[in-house]
């Protein structure tokens, strides 16, 4: 790998290039996977175990990446003033918003016309920086407590659910309640990503980024991780196991052992429950913990994804869709079928569609595989351009 001079952490771009390679799996299921336009992964009834990891492993992959957005942003500030960082947040919280709208949207569906609007994880994480930007003015203990109060205590409103399409509610469905709005039959609405949890994660990753500032000792450093991954992964058995707060659906005793475990593990992300993050950012902390003095070709391969991540991200799923196509295309199929709009989304269509699950994992790797050096390449001319202020925001 090309020596690049970098002040960047390196083990937090290494956990965020994990994230990444891990997420193009689930997005490759997404759209290869017999099956995945109709039934949940993690759905008990249906699933298999080996589905059933498939989907649980990648949970780790938002969580992650919001909660080391939170921790750059700390990292950026360090070297601004609060105007400036507030600015830069601000500015691209909006930023993010505008390229899920505009950009996202279009390659997820490939749809010119836009009836088919899916607000995900860039939305969520450009609405949490535009909070955050406001936030960073508190001092860092109410800044702690807000996020702990946000992320640990928000299922306290699951109880409080709407319907319809009237202002409330929709302003409702951005904060807590996901939600699918067919406002005509041709527009269709999906809020994956409802806001509230994701600007408390955001927000504790602000605070975490304090435990990498220069002066730092790192044994310290490793010391904490350690104490608050095991914590993480410790409280999330408790919680769970006590099974009545935690989670907007309980864990039951199923047909055998076996779907009992996935019952249990079968979390909440939309939105994150407490123990959804709690099994997410525990083993994330233990990673940073172990990462950090690593070095090798593993290390460098992943440090590649994780200091491109928005420019993967986009590339990664045009990639993906792409090959959809393709696949229709070779299989004598009628590709139009992968241009998903507001009437046809999730309906019957594809109900016939899809590949076996070791189909997934060969795409996924070849996916990974292929966009690497595009990465590096892309990753070597921001190291030498600094001095561009745009690559920031990309």
């Amino acid at each position: 790998m090309e020596k690049i001079k970098s002040s960047r952490i390196e083990s937090i771009d290494i956990l965020r290039g994990l994230a990444m390679v891990i997420m193009a799996l689930d997005h490759v299921r997404d759209y290869f996977h017999f099956g995945s336009f109709f039934v949940d992964p993690t759905e008990l009834e249906t699933t298999t175990p080996f589905v059933f990891f498939t989907r649980f492993i990648t949970h780790n992959c938002a969580p992650a990446f919001i909660f080391l957005a939170g921790t750059s942003a700390f990292l950026y500030g360090s070297k601004k003033t609060k105007k400036e960082l507030s600015r830069f947040l601000w500015t691209r919280g909006v930023w993010l918003i505008f390229l899920e709208v505009a950009v996202n949207n279009l390659i997820w569906t490939f749809n010119i016309t836009y009836s088919l609007l899916i607000f995900q994880v860039i939305w969520a994480i450009g609405v949490s920086m535009i909070v955050l930007s406001l936030l960073i003015y508190l001092p860092k203990k109410v800044l702690l407590i807000t996020g702990f109060v946000l992320v640990a205590g928000h299922n306290l409103l699951d109880p409080i659910t709407f319907e319809g399409d009237s202002f409330g509610s929709i302003l409702w469905y951005i904060l807590h309640q996901r939600a699918r709005l067919q406002l005509t039959p041709d527009f269709l609405v999906l809020i994956g990503y409802p806001v509230i949890p994701w600007i408390g994660l955001m927000v504790l990753g602000y605070c975490f980024g304090t435990l990498y500032k220069r002066d730092f000792d790192p044994k310290r450093r490793r010391k904490l991780l350690l104490g608050m991954g095991f914590g993480a992964i410790a409280l999330f058995y408790v919680l769970r196991g006590i099974n009545v707060y935690g989670d907007l659906h309980p864990w039951s005793e199923q047909r055998n052992f076996l779907y009992t475990m996935l019952s249990f593990f079968n979390v909440t992300k939309y939105p994150p429950s407490i123990v959804y993050l709690l099994i997410t950012i525990g083993p994330a902390l233990l990673f940073l913990a172990v990462i950090e003095p690593v070095k090798n070709r593993v290390t460098n391969f992943l440090l590649v994804f994780g200091r491109v991540p928005l420019f993967y991200y986009f590339l990664h799923m045009i990639v993906i869709h792409s090959l959809a196509v393709l696949g229709m295309v070779i299989t004598g199929g009628d590709w139009h079928k992968m241009i998903f709009t507001g009437s046809n989304f999730l309906k019957a269509p594809l109900l016939d569609y899809g590949y076996p699950l070791w189909v997934v994992y060969v795409i996924w790797m070849a996916v990974v595989l292929l966009l690497y050096p595009f990465c590096k390449k892309y990753m070597i001319y921001k190291s030498k351009n600094k001095d561009k202020w745009w690559l920031s925001y990309l």
